[in-house]
């Protein structure tokens, strides 16, 4: 949440150098607000903060992509590690449960 915080933020910081698109920065202000206040929206339930962090990075990406579509193909790449990630996490997760033995036969 930090680092989203923080690209957002950084991405605000440089609006007074270059200059981002009204839309752009209206979405980015309300997702910088929605990630900083998640702590407290989201405290109990933790799928809203998962929207939250899905919505503030949708607002970073999807008009960079739109804008210059080039950009997906270095963001598809970047799914391959990320899906590898998940799947070790979702195996180690069921690894300590009881189930089926194989050698139950």
């Amino acid at each position: 949440m930090l680092v989203l915080a923080s690209v957002i933020g950084t991405r605000l910081s440089f609006a007074s150098v270059w200059q981002i698109p009204t839309v752009d920065l209206g979405l980015s202000i309300i997702a910088l607000v929605l990630v900083l206040a998640s702590f407290w929206i989201a405290r109990k339930r933790r799928s809203w903060r998962l929207w939250i962090i899905a919505f503030a990075a949708a607002t970073q990406l999807l008009p960079m992509v739109l804008r210059y579509p080039v950009t997906l193909f270095p963001l598809l790449g970047a799914l391959v590690p990320v899906g590898i990630t998940v799947w070790a996490l979702v195996a180690l997760s069921k690894k300590g449960r009881p189930g089926p033995q194989a050698g139950d036969s």
